[in-house]
């Protein structure tokens, strides 16, 4: 070949052969550039890729020397909250009668957000304290705090302190936080509704225990990636629920206390949570700062000043998480008990809706642990009905666990759509529903009755729908033994080990432990206290005046980028192995009948989740609350039969749109019907018709005369229920058959709704951004029931 390569192309004097097309001897894209420019060329890549390298070599130390200058500044500052809003704190933990370090703070709206509208629901963060420090629910102005304020709303925010009150429990915190809420609601005692409160993580199980015990106090909750179900999860996956069992159950954590002199160090969790990716922790995180070293320096310091920020927690508080929520799981069976027993928490008590908002991407807090608590504590969405609980529940596909609270989309979208409706939520009946947000786009019906570009409406599902997320509930029988176990050795190592590790532990040895753990050591050795870097400051800065960024189409970086996704895939598959023996081993020792024999369990047993059956007492609630409420099916005003024609005829596939909501206030507001109705009264006149159609329809639709007795009034009421559902988009031929049957009950023609009269209406509010074309919306990958 090269002969014939000599005498078709004439050599030049560096000895490369000139008009030579590389690609028709099998060299393709870089390769065929690379050899068409020579060995000159080549040489002049490899030189610009170390060059690049060496400079984003620099730059990266750089940054992490900034990274550990930061976190000594913070730690010398208290460590604050992270929050990007100002604030002011109108409520600290520590003067309570029980102190704790927490504290209620107010936030201060931006320059650029309007000034909080005391007509407006407030709203309240709960920021979960789970080794990092406070702030992720304000972490940016795209979060649930700046979402909050951009709508007007008062927003209050529960921090917390690095070092936790000396005998500060989980009790004090809980009686903190009604504390907290009770000062809320005196703040705010008109009638814009009840405080609604977001629980991040951690947070969402103590706003579940405040809101089951003091119900009055909170209006919607919304629990954002906040696991409930403590057990629950799918086969070969969610390898975190066995770390437990691997460890011979909760003693560890008490060493853990022992060693830290009675405080247990947030660092471990942190590297708990770490460990779920190893290729994130140890490659990809900085591999990505090396190789946007342009561009991510800022963003990669803000998050690290969070993530690098650990908390403090007392031996017994995490004693108490571990044994009761994590190996226990006692939250969602009733078996929570404080106040030396006499407060009994029971999640059914909630009166207030409640918003659950999971994701598939979540490795920590996977969709089965945020739901199945629904199917521990009811048998079906009937149970549910007669313990008139409201139960929302929305699941993005893809966004991890640290998502859910900073990813500026979902706050955009799903924690935007769901502030925005919670009127709507507040009011609907008891239930289970799926949240469903969509885009919307030109053709949308009732444009006008939407606030964003976004459109949300909620559909009922069964708690059958619930458990079909995961792959059975059969995997949780060996959690029985685990949590048997763990009290057996817990027991063990109180008596035995607990009395001599104490007496070895001190302050000093305690404190040289905490700052000995690598992210604390870490982040401490690249900083401008460490001699060997003190060049370091001035050297980036000569490189960043000089900067000449490589291009990308350069082929050794191209390699470069193939490597990096080879390590990546070696230590994901380095995780998929180490998590798949941790299964093995988990079910070898505790599915094994020898080991639930030795702890008091029938190897033969079946699994059976305790669902809290009524009582006698509640069936007897339940009974004079139905007697009380038949005497309404003849008893109401204009707004009771209004409301009952409209929930006769869209009660059929129940699915329920904002968009014939937000039509309904403004027809009142312009009609002036039920001006004087406010929205907890609104929410009970929904709920008592929506109660009474579901138990005799018959008997609903024939009483509907006594509450307009005039024909006029009917025809008026007829012909507005057909506008405000053909706000949505076409009438449904069921909905059209049960128009039929309410216009024949009332003795009145039934007309044909005409969507000018709503489509031409005037808008609510402008939208937020302009609505995409239908070509740009993105498919859901599970069918709508609607």
């Amino acid at each position: 070949m090269f002969n014939s390569v000599n005498r078709q192309y004439p050599i030049d004097n560096c000895g490369v052969a000139t008009g030579l097309n590389y690609s028709e001897l099998g060299y393709g894209g870089q390769e065929a550039a690379m050899a068409e420019a020579g060995w000159w060329g080549w040489g002049q890549q490899w030189w610009d890729y170390w060059t690049d390298a060496a400079q984003r070599g620099l730059l990266f130390f750089d940054v992490l020397r900034e990274r550990g200058d930061t976190y000594l500044e913070h730690q010398a500052s208290g460590h604050p909250p992270v929050l990007v809003f100002d604030y002011d704190i109108i409520v600290d933990g520590r003067e309570l009668e029980r102190p704790v370090n927490y504290a209620l703070a107010a936030i201060r709206p931006p320059e650029d957000c309007p000034a909080a509208d005391p007509a407006k629901r407030p709203f309240v963060v709960i920021d979960p304290r789970a080794g990092h420090g406070p702030g992720i629910g304000g972490f940016k102005m795209d979060s649930e705090i700046g979402i909050a304020l951009r709508q007007g709303h008062p927003c209050y925010f529960v921090m917390f302190f690095p070092v936790p009150v000396e005998g500060q429990t989980i009790e004090c915190v809980w009686n903190a936080e009604k504390a907290f809420l009770r000062k809320v609601g005196e703040l705010h005692p008109g009638n814009a509704g009840k405080p609604f409160v977001i629980g991040n993580c951690q947070g969402g199980w103590a706003l579940a225990m405040v809101a089951a015990s003091a119900p009055e106090l909170v209006g919607p909750i919304l629990l954002a990636g906040s696991p409930l179900s403590y057990w629950a999860g799918v086969a070969g996956k969610n390898p975190m629920r066995y770390q437990g069992g691997m460890l011979g159950g909760t003693w560890t954590a008490s060493l853990a206390g022992d060693l830290g002199h009675g405080q247990f160090d947030g660092a471990q969790l942190v590297g708990n949570f770490e460990q779920l990716d190893p290729a994130n922790t140890y490659w990809k995180k900085g591999y990505h700062l090396y190789s946007h070293i342009d561009q991510e320096r800022g963003r990669f310091l803000e998050f690290e000043r969070w993530w690098g920020g650990h908390y403090l927690l007392n031996k017994g508080e995490m004693e108490w998480i571990s044994q009761n929520l994590f190996v226990g799981n006692r939250l969602s069976r009733g078996e929570v008990y404080l106040e030396d027993g006499q407060t009994r928490i029971d999640l059914r008590q909630i009166r207030s809706p409640i918003i659950v908002f999971a994701s598939w991407g979540d490795n920590i807090t996977p969709p089965q642990q945020a739901l199945y608590w629904i199917a521990d504590l009811y048998k079906d969405v009937e149970d549910i009905r007669n313990n008139e609980q409201t139960i929302v529940y929305c699941l993005h596909e893809q966004i991890g666990h640290l998502g859910i609270f900073v990813s500026a989309g979902v706050a955009n979208k799903e924690h935007s759509e769901l502030a925005s409706a919670l009127d709507l939520i507040d009011v609907l009946p008891p239930g289970l529903y799926e949240a469903v947000i969509t885009d919307t786009y030109p053709e949308t019906p009732g444009l006008q009755y939407l606030q964003g570009r976004y459109l949300i409406r909620f559909e009922p599902r069964e708690v059958a729908d619930v458990l079909a997320l995961g792959d059975g509930r059969d995997g949780e029988k060996a959690f029985q033994v685990v949590k048997r176990v763990a009290e057996i050795n817990q027991q063990l190592y109180d008596c035995f080990i607990s009395p001599w590790v104490k007496t070895f532990s001190t302050p000093q040895t305690a404190h040289w432990l905490r700052e000995s753990h690598f992210s604390r050591a870490e982040r401490s050795w690249f900083s401008s206290n460490n001699p060997w870097l003190f060049a370091l400051p001035d050297w980036a800065a000569k490189v960043r005046a000089a900067r000449q960024p490589l291009d990308k189409a350069n082929p050794f970086w191209q390699w470069q980028e193939t490597v990096s996704g080879w390590t990546a895939s070696v230590l994901d598959g380095w995780r998929d192995q180490r998590d798949a023996l941790k299964e093995m081993t988990f079910r070898a020792v505790y599915d094994a009948p020898l080991t639930a024999a030795m702890v008091g369990l029938s190897p033969s047993r079946p699994y059976v989740v305790r669902n809290q059956q009524a009582g006698w007492e509640r069936l007897e609630m339940q009974r004079l609350k139905r007697k009380e409420l038949e005497q309404f099916y003849s008893e109401g005003g204009a707004v009771d039969g209004f409301l009952r024609l409209l929930i006769y005829v869209a009660i059929g596939n129940g699915v329920v749109d904002v968009r014939p909501f937000n039509a309904i206030r403004r027809v009142m507001q312009d009609t002036g019907l039920g001006e004087e109705l406010t929205l907890e009264a609104f929410k009970q006149a929904v709920r008592r018709q929506t109660w009474l159609v579901r138990n005799d329809e018959k008997r609903a639709l024939a009483t509907i005369r006594d509450l307009l007795p005039g024909e006029q009034q009917r025809e008026m009421a007829l012909e507005l229920v057909m506008l405000l559902l053909a706000a949505a988009g076409p009438i449904s031929v069921e909905k059209q058959q049960r128009l039929g049957r309410v216009a024949l009950a009332m003795g009145v023609a039934k007309q044909k709704p005409d969507p000018g009269e709503l489509y031409h209406a005037k808008p609510v509010e402008p939208p937020e951004a302009p609505a995409p074309s239908p070509a740009k919306r993105a498919p859901r990958k599970r069918k709508s029931s609607s």
